[in-house]
């Protein structure tokens, strides 16, 4: 189930909000400049579908995204415990940073965190099958799937070379947990 939950960035025993439910989620980060919606697909494909299996599904979709961000790309990615170099990966998603264009996910299967690093709070965003987040360029965040993940992720992009992380050396997101 999705969910959102709020720290102070000061604060990360201390909970100011949280929601599960999708239309509060969306309000909350529509107020930092982030999309969060929820895309009810009448298909899902299945966990072990190929790439061009999971991006037809849900080319309609992506065709309207696409449109109306000017995004020119779209791939398919999967994490999970067979991932190699999966430490490593989990490290440098768990590091704070940004990146020079929009960071746009959705979700087909499993779940992960965008925590959001804005205006002195901190934004856990538990993302999960058939959510939708865009994470505006610029914007502080980490990910997090866990230590053993199990994802399926659409990701669309302007520019591929523009997903570059962009490190800000805060340890912050050693401070939060995953929720």
């Amino acid at each position: 189930m999705s969910r959102l939950t709020v720290y102070r960035d000061d604060s990360p025993d201390t909970i100011m909000q949280r929601t599960e439910e999708p239309a509060e989620i969306s309000a909350v980060l529509r107020g930092i400049g982030v999309r969060f919606e929820r895309w009810d697909s009448p298909v899902v494909p299945p966990r072990d579908a190929t790439p061009d299996e999971v991006l037809t599904v849900y080319r309609p979709y992506l065709d309207e995204l696409m449109g109306e961000t000017g995004a020119g790309s779209a791939d398919v990615v999967r994490i999970s415990a067979a991932t190699p170099n999966l430490a490593a990966l989990r490290d440098k998603f768990l590091s704070e940073h940004t990146h020079s264009e929009d960071e746009v996910r959705f979700f087909v299967h499993g779940w992960g965190n965008f925590v959001l690093h804005v205006g002195g709070h901190v934004y856990d965003v538990r993302c999960t099958e058939g959510d939708l987040i865009s994470v505006p360029e610029g914007i502080p965040h980490w990910f997090d799937a866990g230590p053993e993940p199990d994802v399926v992720a659409l990701r669309v992009f302007t520019d591929t070379t523009g997903w570059v992380a962009r490190y800000t050396g805060d340890d912050i997101a050693r401070q939060f947990p995953v929720t």
